[in-house]
């Protein structure tokens, strides 16, 4: 293997890791557990104002009871890095949208990374959330930073740029949260680079604190819970967690009645939206049945 291979190069004008190992280089990468203990966050959530926040869950132990008990938390888990994967049209964009409007408007501060929208276009979006939400938009406003990466295909094609300009953007309004609608444009043209983007940007997110959405595009030909080559399920052992967005129709069916009146037998054709799993590498989840989007293109 090449890592061998590097090891028993003695130096011949060569670069020899060995060195490096023998000159303590990577000491500072072992820790016993207990030192990690101070620089470990502490368990606390980030509220969506959705029905999502019912399910992560912490487990406690009950004093009375002698017995481990789940705790609701509240929230999707604060520091924790999601992916949000789907195909067109299930309402991904709908509920990012609307998170960051309610993370703004409770105090929160919010990067929110457009790949395929131009900025200019979001700003009504997030204001008829504001709407929905009964919440005013003024306070919203200063507290969303908008990078918009829609513009310029070579901005895209580079992912450092895109972390250092992103950056400026934390310094800039100190955010917390932050939301790339969508991953897959950084990789649309190059699929075999999804998991190397992907795993660039979570690092990123978790050296700088913050809590990440990345919105993951399916194709359409394909099952909700399959993986691919572009990004979806195949990154995720690389994220905290994976939400697997997925939609239903409700069907209209009407009944001929002679000799000539319709009856109408079910006429309910909103639009629903079903999480498939939500799945974390440190926190419980649970299945709470249908998670739907009211009639006024609100998540509930």
């Amino acid at each position: 293997m090449l890592g061998n291979e590097y090891l028993r190069r003695e130096d011949s004008g060569g670069y020899s890791y060995r060195n490096d190992v023998e000159e303590g280089k990577y000491n500072y990468l072992i820790k016993e557990l207990k030192d990690i203990k101070k620089t470990a966050p502490s368990l606390s959530s980030v509220p969506t104002g959705t029905g999502l926040d019912e399910l992560f869950y912490a487990i406690e132990f009950d004093e009375r009871s002698g017995k481990t008990v789940k705790k609701p938390l509240g929230g999707l888990p604060r520091g924790g890095v999601f992916n949000l994967v789907g195909i067109a049209d299930t309402g991904k964009s709908v509920f990012v949208e609307q998170f960051a409007v309610y993370h703004a408007g409770n105090g929160g501060k919010v990067l929110f990374v457009t790949v395929e929208s131009p900025a200019e276009f979001l700003y009504m979006g997030f204001r008829q959330k504001a709407v929905a939400l009964g919440m005013e938009f003024e306070d919203i406003e200063n507290n969303i930073v908008i990078l918009d990466a829609s513009r310029s295909g070579e901005f895209r094609e580079n992912i450092y740029t895109v972390i250092k300009t992103m950056e400026i953007a934390f310094e800039k309004k100190d955010c917390d949260l932050t939301i790339i609608d969508s991953v897959t444009g950084f990789y649309e043209h190059k699929e075999i680079l999804a998991r190397q983007v992907v795993r660039v940007l979570f690092n990123f997110l978790k050296r700088n604190g913050q809590t990440g959405i990345f919105i993951s595009q399916k194709r359409s030909s394909q099952q909700a819970e399959s993986a691919e080559a572009a990004g979806g399920l195949e990154v995720a052992h690389i994220v905290d967690g994976t939400i697997i967005f997925d939609k239903k129709l409700n069907e209209i069916r009407s009944e001929h009645l002679w000799p000539s009146h319709w009856k109408c037998i079910e006429n309910n054709p909103d639009r629903w939206m079903q999480i498939k799993r939500a799945q974390s590498g440190y926190l419980g989840y649970d299945y709470r049945g249908e998670w739907a989007y009211s009639d006024k293109g609100k998540a509930i």
